[in-house]
């Protein structure tokens, strides 16, 4: 892992099983449900239980609000100290709180290599439960604005030399075909953003779940003229795949210019005066 941009951002399970009773390091879980097929009885020991559903408002936008992610960091005995490490079943959801939580501030947080997926493959000691800690008083700082861009600006950056519109979704929904979230009746509109590339998230991964080499990630975006000069606004569905992007190319690879669109195409598909192409 040393090859990365800033490899220190990356732990692998012998790390993190030798740190699984340290009081200044929060493992955080972050599924769908505490019960899922891919996770029942096999918790990493000491984690706290995030629903990924909770970390989205009623219109699926992310909940971008200061006392939100005070009270959900809070609740989980999380201080502005503490090293937190997110970890999931599903491919990216680690990489995704590493944007959430930067862009509230916070220091020290390192992404599992392999998630939960690999800890299991590698008979790493499991819990039942999920578990609690005593609630803190975290302060997150404002929004750090640097970190995501908003539709207007997309709009804006539409076949512009200098920029890049990643769509990191499946071919399927990139196409028109699928929806990840259905839109509510009357808002249905399907397709991609115009001159966005397309490179789906999972394509940054090894068969066990982790992450390609540096040199293997630096061809999957360089061969698709994604390179470091150009500034690269990620999107997805919600923003959480593409919050994921915005982690593997400005930490492993080292991208000085990318910002997460996180409105994704929850957001672009409602919007009536925005160009969209299938």
């Amino acid at each position: 892992m040393t090859d990365y941009a800033y490899p220190e951002v990356l732990i692998d399970t012998q790390w993190l099983a030798e740190h699984l009773n340290d009081s200044k390091v929060r493992i955080v879980e972050v599924e769908r449900s505490p019960q899922s097929d891919k996770n029942i009885h096999a918790h990493i020991p000491g984690a706290v239980f995030w629903s990924i559903t909770d970390l989205l408002l009623p219109d699926l936008q992310i909940n971008l609000e200061v006392n939100a992610i005070e009270k959900l960091l809070s609740q989980s005995g999380i201080t502005n100290e503490t090293t937190i490490v997110p970890y999931s079943s599903e491919p990216g959801i680690g990489g995704f709180i590493f944007w959430l939580l930067k862009l509230f501030g916070h220091q020290d947080i390192r992404v599992l290599n392999g998630g939960h997926q690999k800890w299991m493959s590698e008979g790493c000691p499991v819990a039942t439960e999920l578990s609690s800690f005593a609630p803190t008083e975290y302060k997150a700082k404002p929004i750090d604005k640097s970190l995501r861009v908003l539709h207007e600006e997309v709009q804006l950056s539409i076949g512009r030399p200098d920029t890049v519109i990643l769509d990191v979704r499946t071919i399927q929904e990139y196409q028109g075909q699928h929806f990840f979230i259905k839109p509510p009746e009357g808002s249905e509109r399907a397709g991609h953003i115009p001159s966005s590339i397309h490179i789906e998230h999972i394509l940054t991964l090894n068969e066990d779940g982790t992450f390609k080499s540096f040199d293997d990630l630096q061809m999957l975006y360089s061969s698709h003229g994604i390179t470091s000069d150009r500034e690269v606004f990620p999107y997805c569905a919600v923003g959480g795949r593409s919050g994921y992007i915005w982690f593997v190319l400005k930490y492993l690879l080292g991208y000085p210019k990318v910002r997460n669109y996180d409105g994704s195409w929850n957001e672009w598909s409602r919007l009536s005066n925005v160009p969209i192409e299938k």
